[in-house]
């Protein structure tokens, strides 16, 4: 449930403080212990990774090698963490979320087809609401519907992008698992479960859009000179406000009160429904200690 939400329903509830440092530091240790296990490693978030474990000579020897990881992470963090194992990056990000909290859950290659078919075409990761209403239209509503639907109405419809959306769904995925380069951009954003007006809502909420970017900042080493945040009211009228600082800047304070300041304008009478951050102009971070694990 969105905070939003929880605070329309129970006004009078606690709201405990975010801890983006504790976050942060938490993210890492739990990296590190993940890249020891990799033959390939690629961190997507401050909670999510690929690891690439190939070199196993079965599916079973994988599930049993998650198994020493979930314990890896429970001994030295204190928590639980799910994991995914398939053919491919999106089969296993699927999985990953199957079984949440605390899951492991396998799909072998001969079994993609009747894990996927059942489920929603939003599942899909790249697939969001808009393409998913579009598909819905067509008569397309599951993952196994759109696998068997007529490739030449899709390409009509989405282009070439029609193609790569029924190849994942077929669990066709041949992107490798490595680390990227230096992003153009980091962006994240929030649309509200219902129209927000009151400020601590939109300022708390734009604290964690900031520690999500931040997270991906640092996960990379890099540092930015440039923020912009966008804002959507009702009717889908966007606004967007920029600040180009004249240092390179990377700590998460520097971002909030950035990003706390463009926003004032726009906080008022009027209801906010999307929010979100972008940060670019990036160079790395030459004060960033590097860790033993990464020559490896």
């Amino acid at each position: 449930m969105p905070i939003s939400k929880a605070y329309q329903l129970c006004p009078h509830a606690v709201f405990l403080p975010v801890n983006f440092p504790l976050y942060h530091a938490v993210s890492a240790k739990v990296m590190r212990i993940l890249r020891k296990y990799a033959d390939s490693f690629q961190q997507v978030s401050i909670d999510e990774a690929y690891l690439d474990i190939s070199g196993l000579s079965n599916y079973d020897a994988a599930e049993a090698y998650a198994r020493v990881i979930k314990e890896d992470i429970r001994a030295e963090e204190g928590i639980t963490c799910s994991i995914g194992i398939g053919p491919g990056k999106t089969v296993a990000k699927i999985a990953s979320d199957y079984q949440k909290p605390d899951g492991l859950t396998v799909v072998r290659p001969e079994g993609v087809a009747d894990f996927l078919s059942p489920m929603k075409v939003g599942t899909i990761p790249g697939i969001g609401k808009k393409t998913a209403m579009v598909l819905g239209t067509m008569g397309i509503i599951t993952i196994g519907q759109l696998a068997a639907f007529d490739v030449q109405e899709l390409i009509a419809r989405f282009g070439r992008g029609g193609i790569a959306m029924q190849e994942l769904a077929r669990g066709i995925d041949r992107r490798e698992v490595r680390e990227k380069g230096m992003r153009k951009s980091i962006g994240r954003e929030v649309t509200f479960a219902e129209d927000i007006g009151d400020p601590n809502v939109i300022l708390s909420s734009l604290d964690t859009l900031a520690g999500d970017v931040h997270a991906t900042l640092t996960g990379q080493g890099l540092q930015l000179r440039n923020l912009t945040i966008k804002v959507r009211f009702a009717g889908f009228v966007t606004h967007t406000r920029s600040y180009t600082a004249d240092h390179f800047i990377s700590d998460l304070t520097s971002i909030q009160r950035i990003a706390r300041m463009l926003i004032q304008e726009f906080l008022g009478d009027q209801k906010i429904r999307l929010i979100g951050i972008r940060l670019a102009r990036f160079d790395q971070n030459a004060d960033r200690q590097a860790t033993i694990d990464e020559f490896f």
